[in-house]
């Protein structure tokens, strides 16, 4: 499925491929959450590297942080995410990691795109949730106090959904 998505103001526009564009997972880590804003959670979409065009890639800056709720970096810094927003606005647009190159993770508020509805929710890295978040319960609701066991694209695989769209 080709995504579009751009930043709140416009100087920013994005097309990428994605064969997992159902957004179902809500990362309520202190990084998501601080960055990203919204409920508490950010929710990461999984798309091919590659396939990646940028309208206004000048306007881009990057944001890679000294710290993560999982209390390690790998010391050569391959392991570091790169959060990517527009310079003007701010709008957090996607994240990219060294470590699997292939990969950018879209940010699901940036995408203009009308994306799946997913059949359920996975809420992940619950340890770091503030108090006044509110975690939805009941039948689809899945709740992990650090990650899940299978990740994005296995997650639509497990679900026939992988490629679909």
């Amino acid at each position: 499925m080709k995504l579009q998505g751009s930043c709140h103001c416009g100087a920013v526009k994005f097309s990428v491929e994605s064969n997992t564009p159902y957004p179902f997972s809500r990362c309520y880590c202190s990084t998501c959450r601080k960055l990203n804003g919204g409920g508490g959670y950010t929710i990461n979409i999984m798309a091919e590297a590659g396939t990646l065009k940028v309208e206004g890639e000048e306007n881009i800056a990057v944001y890679r942080s000294a710290l993560n709720d999982r209390g390690r970096y790998e010391e050569d810094g391959r392991g570091y995410s790169r959060r990517h927003f527009c310079k003007t606005c701010g709008t957090m647009l996607w994240n990219h990691n060294p470590l699997y190159a292939q990969w950018i993770y879209p940010f699901a508020s940036c995408i203009d795109t009308p994306l799946p509805i997913a059949p359920e929710h996975r809420h992940t890295m619950l340890m770091h949730k503030q108090p006044w978040v509110e975690v939805a319960e009941g039948p689809g609701e899945t709740h992990h106090r650090q990650y899940a066991d299978t990740g994005i694209e296995d997650w639509h695989r497990e679900r026939g959904l992988y490629g679909k769209l």
